[in-house]
């Protein structure tokens, strides 16, 4: 998951009603540029049944319906990711709290009914999912699991504890509800460090329980290349948030040749552990220096910043024509979809990661559609 730093959120009660009024006259005076229309041929039909994971990382709100689903069947997706949220105090606090219920600071579909639900009207569309759960941390230390690191053995053993039993609660879920997949961690990098054997305990205990696929999500800046375990998942899954570019705005002819030494590390992973790969999340902003730090959110306060549809597309077009042709490749999940997302120029989500009523929106369901 893209980190955005609680920093840069101090200013943004002095600068939000004067970058909304500079927004609003450049929006009068600019016209929306135009949306791309699908062609026929790419909104005739559904996608191949091949088995691989045409997904999207879903946006948890307040309800899901069956019109929600309508545009990802368009779009050609076939698995949604679901991300609840487990909360630690501080990144060497260990204990993991879990959230079952709706709360004043949770989402009714990060609940377990909002799941649930979501889940349900999902698969009457043929979407399937990937239950994702996430850590996030409180105390103003950050939101990335990858800080999480235990000062002590004893404290990590509290911690694979506590954590055990947070995903076991999600594989009861999953497996309860038919949900297709099930990711155990994501990007806790100094927790698979050095924890072989803790890993690998856990694992057998989920399969106890869930009886489907499963995969972590593992950084991409190294630590899918370290984790010791995959043979004991299904497939290798990777957030893939490769820094592809120095400078703003490059062609995709920079773009797929920067593509190569990460595949070179990708590839070789795969075929040590000779299982398939699946990014579980990729996505790049609407803006020129999307290919420079991808995992970064773009900046609240930059309210002047021009939208790039082309750097975002080019961005997408590249990553799909390096990977979407290998067979050991099995899918990917875009970050991130919105449901309900209106086309128009709002402030709010144009330089966001969606591709939604962008070029990026038709490369992604052309490429679904192979």
């Amino acid at each position: 998951m893209p980190f955005l730093s609680a920093r840069r959120w101090l200013l943004l009660a002095l600068l939000l009603s004067v970058g909304i009024a500079v927004w609003q006259r450049q929006a009068a005076q600019t016209p929306p540029a135009p949306r791309p229309q699908l062609s026929a041929a790419t909104a005739a039909g559904p996608p191949p049944a091949d088995g691989r994971l045409r997904g999207v990382s879903w946006v948890a709100g307040d309800s899901a319906s069956s019109s929600d689903m309508e545009p990802l069947v368009q779009a050609r997706v076939t698995w949604i990711a679901q991300t609840p949220f487990g909360w630690q105090a501080g990144a060497a606090v260990p204990e993991v709290r879990l959230h079952t219920g709706r709360g004043s600071r949770h989402y009714w579909g990060e609940s377990d009914a909002g799941l649930v639900q979501t889940a349900k009207q999902a698969r009457q569309r043929g979407i399937q999912t990937l239950l994702k759960p996430h850590l996030w941390l409180r105390g103003g230390t950050g939101s990335w699991p990858g800080d999480i690191n235990m000062t002590t053995e004893a404290g990590w053993q509290q911690w694979f504890a506590s954590y055990s039993v947070f995903i076991l609660h999600y594989a009861q879920l999953a497996e309860a509800h038919k949900m297709a997949a099930l990711c155990i961690g994501t990007e806790l990098q100094h927790a698979t460090a050095g924890h072989e054997a803790e890993w690998r305990a856990l694992i057998a205990r989920v399969r106890q329980v869930y009886h489907g696929p499963l995969t972590y999500a593992a950084n991409w800046s190294g630590e899918f290349e370290q984790i010791q375990f995959w043979d004991a998942l299904d497939f290798i899954g990777i957030q893939a948030y490769f820094p592809l570019s120095k400078t703003a705005s490059p062609d995709k002819a920079a773009l797929l040749k920067a593509w190569q030494e990460p595949f070179r590390r990708i590839r070789a992973v795969q075929k040590r552990y000779k299982k398939p790969v699946v990014f579980t999340e990729i996505g790049y902003k609407t803006t020129p220096d999307a290919a420079i730090e991808p995992w970064a959110w773009p900046d609240r306060m930059a309210v002047l910043t021009t939208a790039d549809e082309a750097t975002q597309a080019a961005c997408y077009a590249a990553m799909f024509e390096t990977f979407w042709p290998e067979k050991w490749f099995r899918g990917l999940f875009v970050w991130k979809w919105y449901p309900g997302l209106a086309p128009d120029r709002s402030a709010r989500r144009h330089l966001d990661f969606t591709p939604q009523h962008k070029p990026a929106e038709q490369i992604m369901t052309e490429w679904f559609g192979r």
